[in-house]
């Protein structure tokens, strides 16, 4: 492309010669220019002509010294009088915009006959050249304004300037006007057109047109076949056009194939890839670097990492995608030490990794919480100084929070100049998953004082911190500014709110944010059915999945352990058996979490030879299994199966952990076993490292006051390091009832009524052991206390399942309508106990 440059070169020097052979000058102040010279040999048409081919010239290394010639030509044209000339001129001015001299060029259109086309397609050409979209669409509009026709050169830069704007309805609109001009079928512009709805998603347009054409070129084949990849709804439509094209005259090239080779990608294709791989092998260009690049990729998409991997070392000059499409195969695969192994060798292969390869490498080390491997990439980082655009930085500190270093993960954030509303919705993210509301919520106001706009992933993230602070005003706050901006129909934040309003213990809020989602998906129904769970609605929440299901939602792991423990709450071994049955016949069998639950079900209904069976029937196991099925004889009073089974699963190479202990010492405490329950609980901090939660402590108060060494948990209770809860103090209270230690009862009951003022069940058991007493003053007191305090005794209720059908009772019912024979077996039974001479401890309220 130098040809054009020597010929305007030669040709302006030849120029300036004739110009000083008959003693000719020019200057630039507008005073000094002379009059028309009579013997100027040079025609208007013979200039354009010689410039004509320097509009076509494509090396921009050129330009600099191209302009500075054009320059010298146009002052000497403007001297000679040439300047209104119309040919001449607009290509003057092509020349000025191709040379980004957009000065010079606008006082040049201003000098020019605009009543032609060409002056103000040069200008929408250049505008839309230089990225100002918006001044290349008014210029057309400037140009309808002036009464000058557009012609079929017009509309292609004036359509690419609407797609940088992805204005669809505005080239609708000029789509009418080139109907009208009878322009639609030129290729140049039916092509912009095609390009610029398959682009914006139009694709029915898009085919519509490209049905029309009279010529289809392989550009405008890819052009398609690229916008049905793009296009989510469109994509199962690249396989069938693919084979339009090979029946037509187009001959796919390179870009074709590297199009194909990623839609089947997309979609796991490997049989297909290969056949696609075959044609690349016999068109030749397999060595082409995008589409080595993408057939790596398809093949690692696809799982087929062998064949990958030996694509990418046949590759005999790999490049920065290659290698990072073949780090993102064994990262997307699971294949983190391969992964880094091939870092590693990218790296002694002096290729720099870039963005995209530690965009590939550390949510892998997230979701392994592999805190040394993280440390060790962002140390490359570091110390190879290399951009870290606001994506990497996201990925960093997700990457800290996740592996629960905390620290790291704020000085990364601290350290940042540049954060906008994605970084901060990370930080409130992994402050919460830390457990760290306050901070989080910190996080959220400061972002607002620095005039940041939450989105819906930062208000889905700030919402799990107020659910975990059972911040419910500040919630409701929350809610009514995700009303106002209108996120609330987003299925993760309509989520959010649903959950939030839960643990916040207003399950109608929840159930009413949950009806307002228009598109419920698996991960919605699961929150809410859960939700109903914890929140003592088993029924609500077997209700839930049933709705779930008629509703078109699939099911999944979670979905059915939820189900399982609703059944397991209701003590429904017939719900629990159906939903068994529909493990086995949709394939979750195999799943750990639903057999861990289904043990867990059966051991809740009393069936725990069924709950061995499924364990033993289980493949595969870890330590939730293993925890399930300690928890099920520890809850069953039987110790030592529990310990075989703690052996057991050592001996299978599985570390008990904090869960582990918690069965083993309450099932040590419902055994009445407190040294060996003392044993565990000290073997599980010196010989296992783990701290001690508040649960454990819990069990352990509990496993004393059961056997009656209320001084031992009393002991234990003072030298806690944490702040005590109600549910401490509670079982305290429940162990000082059952041995009659009033004076200690009273001193949990002062706690209690401090930390839970309005739980009834607190109350009853202080009354009850004062009645026991015969403190009857006491008693009045705690009923006064109850009724100016506006504490609403909550009836408590049993329930038993009789031929699939269950039977509801609360206390001294007669509701039942086999009441009568009831009590009388019930009297039997008692007259049968004293006769063995036990005496029963009958139920009496005092409140």
């Amino acid at each position: 492309m130098r040809l054009p440059y020597k010929c305007i070169r030669g040709f302006s020097t030849a120029l300036s010669q004739d110009f000083l052979s008959n003693n000719h000058f020019f200057h630039t102040a507008a005073h000094s220019v002379p009059k028309q010279s009579s013997s100027f040999p040079y025609t208007e048409k013979f200039l354009a002509t010689h410039l004509a081919p320097l509009l076509q010239l494509k090396d921009s290394s050129l330009l600099p010294s191209v302009l500075q010639q054009i320059q010298q030509i146009h002052a000497q044209i403007t001297v000679n009088g040439l300047h209104n000339m119309g040919i001449l001129g607009t290509r003057i001015l092509g020349m000025y915009l191709l040379c980004n001299n957009y000065f010079d060029a606008q006082k040049l259109f201003w000098q020019l006959q605009l009543c032609y086309a060409a002056p103000w397609n040069w200008m929408i050409r250049g505008f839309t050249r230089m990225g100002c979209y918006d001044y290349a669409i008014l210029f057309y509009f400037k140009m309808l304004t002036f009464g000058t026709s557009p012609d079929k050169y017009t509309f292609p830069y004036l359509i690419k300037a609407c797609g940088g704007l992805h204005a669809v309805d505005l080239v609708r609109h000029i789509h009418g006007m080139i109907k009208d001009l009878g322009f639609e079928m030129d290729v140049y512009v039916g092509s912009a057109l095609v390009k610029f709805y398959a682009e914006n998603s139009c694709l029915d347009n898009a085919r519509e047109l490209f049905d029309k054409l009279p010529q289809r070129d392989t550009v405008l084949w890819n052009v398609m076949l690229n916008g049905c990849l793009k296009c989510e709804g469109s994509a199962d439509n690249v396989v069938a056009l693919f084979g339009e094209m090979r029946g037509s005259n187009a001959e796919p090239n390179y870009v074709t194939y590297a199009c194909v080779l990623s839609f089947c990608g997309m979609r796991s294709l490997s049989g297909f890839g290969a056949q696609v791989h075959g044609l690349v092998v016999r068109c030749g260009v397999e060595m082409l670097s995008p589409v080595a690049n993408t057939m790596v990729s398809m093949y690692a998409k696809c799982g087929c990492l062998s064949e990958a991997r030996k694509l990418f070392d046949f590759v005999t000059r790999a490049d920065l995608v290659t290698w990072n499409g073949m780090i993102g195969g064994y990262v997307q695969n699971g294949l983190m030490i391969e992964a880094m192994d091939l870092f590693r060798r990218m790296v002694s292969s002096d290729i720099k990794p870039d963005c995209v390869t530690f965009a590939s490498l550390l949510p892998s080390v997230s979701e392994l919480g592999c805190l040394d491997l993280g440390k060790e990439i962002h140390g490359y980082i570091v110390r190879n100084g290399v951009f870290l655009d606001l994506f990497v930085k996201n990925t960093l500190i997700d990457m800290y929070f996740k592996c629960k270093d905390v620290d790291m993960a704020c000085k990364v954030f601290e350290q940042s100049s540049d954060v906008d509303i994605v970084i901060c919705s990370a930080m409130i993210s992994g402050l919460t998953l830390n457990g760290m509301n306050l901070d989080a919520l910190k996080i959220f106001r400061w972002l607002i004082s620095k005039k940041m706009r939450p989105n819906a992933v930062t208000f889905a993230s700030t919402l799990p911190a107020c659910a975990s602070l059972t911040a419910l005003k500040l919630g409701k706050e929350l809610h009514g500014n995700i009303i106002r901006k209108g996120l609330e129909g987003r299925i993760h934040v309509g989520s959010a709110i649903t959950n939030m309003y839960a643990k916040c213990g207003r399950l109608d809020l929840s159930h009413r944010a949950f009806t307002r989602i228009p598109e419920r998906d698996s991960v919605c129904w699961n929150s809410i059915i859960m939700n109903c769970c914890q929140n003592g609605e088993p029924e609500e929440a077997m209700d839930l999945f049933r709705r779930m299901g008629l509703e078109g939602a699939k099911y999944d792991c979670v979905s059915i352990s939820a189900a399982l423990s609703a059944s397991a709450d209701l003590s429904s071994l017939h719900h629990g058996k159906e939903i068994h049955d529909f493990i086995v016949r949709g394939g979750f069998n195999s799943d750990l979490f639903a057999n861990s639950a289904l043990i867990d079900m059966y051991t809740k209904c009393g069936h725990l030879d069924l709950a061995q069976r499924v364990f033993n029937a289980m493949e595969l196991r870890n330590e939730v299994s293993w925890n399930s099925i300690i928890a099920a004889y520890g809850n069953h009073g039987k110790l030592s199966e529990c310990l075989a089974l703690l052996g057991a699963m050592e001996d299978g190479g599985f570390k008990p952990d904090h869960v582990t202990f918690l069965a083993i010492i309450s099932a040590c405490g419902h055994s009445g076993q407190v040294e060996e329950g003392k044993r565990h609980f000290y073997r599980m901090i010196h010989d296992y490292g783990i701290a001690p939660t508040m649960e454990h402590y819990s069990c352990l108060i509990d496993m004393f006051g059961r056997a009656g060494r209320l001084e031992e948990a009393m002991k234990v209770i003072e030298e806690m390091s944490f702040t005590l809860d109600a549910g401490i103090w509670g079982t305290l209270l429940g162990a000082a009832r059952i041995h009659g230690n009033v004076e200690l009862a009273e001193v949990a009951s002062e706690h209690l009524f401090q930390l839970d003022p309005q739980n009834s069940g607190y109350y009853v058991l202080l009354s009850n052991l004062h009645a026991d007493s015969r403190a009857w003053m006491r008693v009045d007191e705690i009923r006064n206390i109850m009724k100016e305090r506006g504490v609403q005794k909550i009836p408590g209720y049993s329930w038993i399942e009789i031929d699939k059908s269950n039977h509801v009772f609360a206390a001294a019912d007669k509701n039942h309508p086999d009441s009568s024979r009831i009590y009388l077996l019930l009297n039997n039974l008692v007259a049968e106990i004293q006769d063995e001479e036990c005496i029963p401890q009958l139920y009496e309220e005092a409140c």
